[in-house]
């Protein structure tokens, strides 16, 4: 059973032990459009994200794996099916409870990286805490051990347009990391690199599970890189094929 406030900002739910999985999606559903035109995204996916495990989503482009993620990380809502992240049933949460999950237990990774051109590596590490009112004093420490966790520790002054794509990458991974979040969710993190760096990526991502225990959840259409996850879901015809 699962109990939930309703009505307030950042609901919290009990729901799943500590132990279940990081995220479970029961029979989702999602679609665009109406009538002969609606596009059929999701129909009826159901899987499980075990606790500190890499597991990669793979399908084809346009299969729908940005709109599953963005699911899962409640930037969206479906239009059937279940989704708990922690425990929490995010159907349970209005959109403070929304945002207040987003900020504080689930790091986003994008393509894109989505780094602010005028901070320095540094400061836009330390805009999600800022977000969160961090102590200063606390704030400087964790942007320095996380810039030195995935290999930038001497350009923590350099903006974004100073770095390369891979070190922007990086940036954008120490940011999503900032607040200790439980789950990442990383929407083809390596589509802008090349093959190289890409590899070098997801070896971080990889060590990023062992040293901050989190568990992450990463789209991608390179069949070289899933190597590196714990397990391998496939989105194809709006349903989840598990691969060992």
């Amino acid at each position: 059973m699962t109990r939930s406030t309703e009505g307030q900002s950042g609901t919290v739910l009990a729901g799943s032990p500590a132990d279940g999985p990081m995220v479970r999606v029961e029979d989702l559903r999602r679609s665009y459009g109406t009538g002969a035109a609606a596009v059929h995204a999701l129909r009826g996916v159901s899987f499980e994200v075990p606790r500190g495990e890499l597991v990669a989503l793979k399908g084809r482009s346009g299969s729908g794996k940005t709109t599953l993620l963005n699911l899962v990380g409640g930037l969206d809502a479906p239009d059937g099916g279940r989704i708990t992240v922690g425990g929490t049933d995010l159907a349970g949460l209005d959109e403070d409870g929304l945002l207040e999950l987003r900020r504080d237990r689930i790091g986003f990774i994008f393509q894109s990286f989505g780094l602010i051109p005028i901070l320095t590596a540094a400061e836009n590490v330390g805009v999600p805490m800022r977000l969160r009112k961090t102590d200063p004093h606390e704030r400087e420490e964790r942007v320095a051990l996380l810039l030195s966790l995935v290999g930038l520790g001497d350009h923590t002054r350099q903006r974004p347009g100073e770095l390369s794509g891979g070190q922007q990458q990086r940036v954008a991974i120490a940011r999503a990391l900032a607040n200790r979040p439980a789950f990442l969710i990383a929407d083809e993190p390596t589509g802008q690199l090349d093959a190289e760096t890409g590899l070098a990526v997801m070896q971080l991502l990889r060590a990023v599970v062992r040293s901050e225990g989190v568990t992450v959840l990463v789209a991608t259409h390179d069949p070289q890189l899933l190597s590196f996850a714990d397990r391998v879901l496939e989105l194809s015809d709006g349903h989840i094929v598990e691969h060992v």
